[in-house]
């Protein structure tokens, strides 16, 4: 699955989401260094409704979600469990793969699945995002797990919404 180039129809947008600190931190390995309230609403409004990829940790850490269909990516698909939704849809579907995540049909009716981590799946996806749809903390944070450096000849800035500790900021492929 290829994300939509010049020339080239798109099946399927994918967006990163992501909660960054100023030194690119995004996590520990068991949990991100900020929460704030007013991301996690808005985290929450924009999914809703959606498809989310992410790792088994980002699950584990998560939970599923109301409202979501999870696509896990972890070696041990046969170790997750997920129950049914009400409309008979499995809440949560593991794979093996970023391949199988792409191609797992979730009945998403305009296609948008969200990538929402950890690390690795943010470097497995990189080349195939169309959006980024990041948090931008003001602050550095400790732990291990970084965010893919956001370059600006890959990456433009279409908008940014100051919120103090933070900014909300959204980003496409540069041309």
């Amino acid at each position: 699955m290829k994300s939509r180039r010049k020339g080239e129809a798109q099946q399927m947008k994918l967006i990163a989401i992501a909660v960054v600190a100023s030194n690119g931190v995004i996590g520990d390995g068991n949990d991100q260094p900020f929460k704030f309230a007013e991301d996690w609403a808005r985290f929450k409004k924009i999914t809703m409704g959606h498809s989310m990829i992410m790792g088994r940790k980002t699950h584990e850490a998560m939970g599923l979600l109301p409202g979501r269909t999870s696509i896990v990516i972890t070696h041990h698909p046969e170790k997750l469990s997920f129950p049914v939704s009400e409309d008979g849809r499995p809440r949560g579907i593991a794979v093996t793969s970023w391949e199988q995540a792409v191609q797992v049909p979730t009945g998403d009716a305009d296609e948008v699945r969200y990538v929402i981590g950890g690390g690795q799946i943010y470097r497995l996806a990189w080349p195939h995002l169309d959006e980024l749809d990041i948090t931008e903390v003001h602050a550095q944070a400790a732990g291990s797990v970084l965010f893919p450096e956001i370059k600006p000849e890959e990456w433009k800035e279409v908008s940014r919404q100051p919120r103090g500790e933070f900014d909300f900021v959204r980003y496409t492929r540069a041309q």
